[in-house]
């Protein structure tokens, strides 16, 4: 029986009477006019770039015009189509600004994609609380914004909303605190809208994207408190597989969707072995996340202003995956697939775990 059967015999209920009426009104990424913030590097920029290749109209928006300039110019001249709005997402008009430019322009929107953020790196009681403020107002307001004009305006018409959310909203990580909070925020508004919509019966899908460590300028981008330079911890995927996972949720359905198996372990793992690892983190990935080096200039940083770049990634030194046999498998619902690589990843972290406790204590 195909998939598209099994819905047909599904229970009718809210839920998969808005999954399906969703699902009926998402048109092919070619067909679809496509809002993305955040576009002018990392994820955005990939996403946007791999989008127009497959023939959809874009509006991009993010803080640097000139990187903007250059990527619609880039976009247009490769044979695309795309307009930019300048705009920072913490403001609520930039936000209604971005969905005005894509109704004059192209008649309205088809998915909007939410990825604009801005990092930090520290400890708590060593990040200014200012700081942390003006992080949530770009990476909770600005993607609660962002999703509530979406909503608005594709109730009618039906489409997608995405939101990139990351594995750090499911499971905290010690020395990005407050970014980890962000992003928990990010899901609880994720989850309640989607029910909102689903009890509604409105035809619009909503899906929460969660990176793992993805292979961006993150690190180069962020602010930084620790006395040392920032790093990504193992294992680190190419932001290509987070631009795979977004255009397909443009024209499937999809709840939540792990980009990558390294995340999808932790949250796992987190939720079944909540002190194990505590611990974990505690011992492996607080070192992970710093390097010998000092730390470079703490100006050089996207929270106080844009980066004005076009930069997918940020050369990252060790391996990056270009794909994500995970991801990849739990799009197709091969279920058996899925539970073998968490099993996979959650083991080779406990026995990271171990080895680095057997150093500690051959140290000792």
């Amino acid at each position: 029986m195909s998939l598209d059967e099994d819905r047909v015999h599904d229970e009718p209920t809210h839920r998969n009477r808005g999954r399906r009426a969703a699902n009926g009104n998402l048109k092919n990424v070619e067909e679809q006019v496509i809002v993305i913030t955040g576009a002018s590097s990392g994820i955005g920029l990939t996403t946007a770039r791999m989008a127009a290749e497959r023939g959809a109209r874009l509006v991009l928006a993010a803080r640097s015009e000139d990187a903007l300039q250059e990527l619609t110019k880039e976009i247009t001249q490769g044979g695309g189509e795309a307009v930019y709005v300048a705009a920072d997402v913490s403001d609520r008009d930039d936000v209604r600004e971005i969905a005005r430019v894509a109704e004059e322009t192209y008649g309205g929107f088809d998915t909007w994609v939410n990825v604009a953020g801005v990092f930090i790196y520290g400890k708590l009681e060593d990040t200014p609380v200012e700081d942390m403020r003006r992080q949530f107002e770009t990476n909770v307001w600005g993607l609660l914004y962002g999703s509530l004009e979406a909503a608005d305006r594709l109730k009618e018409r039906g489409g997608a909303i995405i939101n990139i959310g990351s594995a750090l909203s499911d499971r905290a990580l010690l020395l990005q605190g407050s970014y980890s909070a962000s992003k928990h925020a990010v899901k609880g508004f994720t989850d309640a809208l989607r029910m909102e919509l689903e009890e509604e019966d409105v035809p619009v899908s909503v899906t929460l994207i969660k990176p793992s460590a993805i292979d961006t300028p993150y690190t180069q981008h962020a602010k930084n408190y620790m006395d040392k330079e920032a790093q990504l911890p193992p294992p680190i995927y190419a932001p290509e597989t987070v631009a795979r996972a977004i255009l397909h949720s443009a024209e499937n359905p999809e709840r939540d969707v792990f980009v990558g198996a390294g995340g999808k372990s932790i949250s796992m793992l987190g939720y079944y072995a909540s002190s194990l690892m505590d611990t974990i983190m505690e011992k492996v990935f607080f070192p992970l996340q710093r390097k010998d080096d000092a730390p470079r200039p703490r100006e050089q940083n996207s929270l106080d202003g844009p980066a004005g770049h076009l930069e997918e990634r940020g050369g990252y030194e060790g391996h990056v995956a270009e794909r994500s046999l995970y991801t990849e498998a739990s799009l197709r619902r091969r279920a058996n697939a899925v539970v073998a690589g968490i099993a996979v990843v959650a083991a080779l972290l406990y026995a990271r775990y171990r080895a680095a406790r057997g150093k500690e204590k051959g140290s000792t």
